[in-house]
């Protein structure tokens, strides 16, 4: 008979039963959450060297404390592991002001963050437009002219960084015949990747009969466009840009990673991992302004423009209008249009990156949720939010 290991012991599975066909379902995310590079080949995100993090700051009875999330009240605790939680980091007034780690995550670990790496992505796009290397009404084809047999011929980066590409894909995360499948095989995150580049899929991909502009439509791969889009803007790899103009003047103080494809484009899209605390500190950039303890990263107009610019009747053609009713989508951050002003990234399996300007209160809560897109707890999350918010 033989032992369990300390892997076993604390995930409760071995390392060998986490493959490609599994690794984001549950129990196996808890693990391959955090360890993406092993399941996908990625690039480094350099932090700078030589800053260190300080302890982590404990909740202490805010855990114990309930609080009415939808009609329902619970207590923190009780709503971090009903949430398959495994980091939390709030801030408030730029100082850290309580962290949580479930039993199978490290304070130092690297989380996947998936689509708030959107939200990342968009911040180089800003960096780059406020160096005159980037101009947002420009045709895509002005960087990526082998697009111009696909849905992008005639679309702007505008259209891009407002996900209003009037693209015929839908994210159907659980359909293995679907284009979903093909694409997410063309990032190498399913098994059988690599005969189909992800450049080679997204200048293939067709548009619907809809002018471009028109409709809010979440679509990944108009994310991982603008990832080649800023790499041909600013003549760099992802990671290397992504290291230059966001981790290291932000003071993150770990480094990041990012999947990559055969070709080794970056997936843009979802493909980023990084510290709890170092994502938040990319809120608390974004809540001052643009600026952070390295200097100034995304010019102040340009995040004016992404926490209030927008098109909300292009939101309300959308479909997200049950998670924020009068929201708007700027720039790959959501505008909850909530009393507080709040606006956040999100990412799938319960990744949130969330910002409330009134309270002064930045949140980072990186999860292993069981679904993909989960909406009633989506706005559970919300709702714990404006709890938090109103407690720190």
């Amino acid at each position: 008979m033989t032992s369990s290991t300390a892997f076993e012991r604390m995930f409760g599975f071995a390392r060998k039963d986490v493959s490609l066909g599994n690794w984001r379902e549950q129990p196996y995310n808890s693990w391959s959450f955090q360890n993406a590079g092993e399941m996908v080949p990625s690039a480094r995100i350099a932090a700078r060297e030589g800053l260190v993090e300080d302890a982590p700051v404990d909740l202490g009875g805010l855990l114990d404390d309930s609080v009415a999330i939808n009609g329902n009240d619970e207590t923190v605790a009780g709503f971090l592991l009903r949430s398959s939680t495994d980091a939390l980091a709030v801030m408030k007034k730029g100082r850290f002001v309580g962290d949580w780690f479930a039993p199978t995550m490290k304070p130092d670990a690297r989380h996947i963050i998936f689509s708030i790496s959107k939200s990342l992505t968009a911040i180089l796009a800003g960096a780059l437009e406020g160096e005159g290397r980037l101009d947002p009404n420009a045709p895509v084809t002005d960087y990526v002219p082998e697009a111009a047999g696909s849905v992008y011929a005639n679309a702007t980066v505008r259209h891009v960084l407002d996900m209003t590409v009037s693209l015929d894909f839908e994210e159907a995360y659980l359909d293995p015949e679907s284009l979903f499948a093909r694409y997410r095989r063309a990032t190498m995150w399913n098994p059988g990747g690599g005969a189909e580049s992800l450049r080679e899929f997204l200048i293939a991909l067709q548009p619907l009969d809809e002018p471009h502009g028109q409709t809010f439509r979440y679509r990944s791969p108009n994310s991982d466009l603008l990832g080649i889009i800023v790499e041909r803007a600013s003549g760099q790899r992802y990671a290397e840009l992504m290291s230059d103009r966001l981790w290291k003047p932000l003071g993150a103080r770990r480094d990041g990673f990012v999947t990559v494809d055969k070709e080794g484009s970056a997936r843009a899209a979802g493909g980023v991992s990084v510290a709890v605390r170092d994502l938040a500190r990319v809120g608390e950039m974004m809540r001052h302004g643009g600026v952070a303890e390295g200097g100034r990263i995304v010019p102040q107009a340009w995040v004016d423009d992404t926490i209030h610019g927008g098109d909300a009747a292009a939101w309300q053609r959308g479909t997200m209008t049950n998670l924020f009713a009068h929201g708007r989508y700027r720039n790959k951050w959501y505008q909850s249009a909530n009393a507080s002003g709040a606006y956040c990234g999100i990412g799938i399996h319960g990744q949130w990156l969330y910002v409330d300007p009134k309270a002064e209160v930045v949140i980072s809560k990186m999860s292993s949720q069981a679904l993909p897109v989960d909406d009633p707890l989506d706005l559970d999350n919300v709702a714990f939010f404006e709890a938090i918010c109103a407690r720190v």
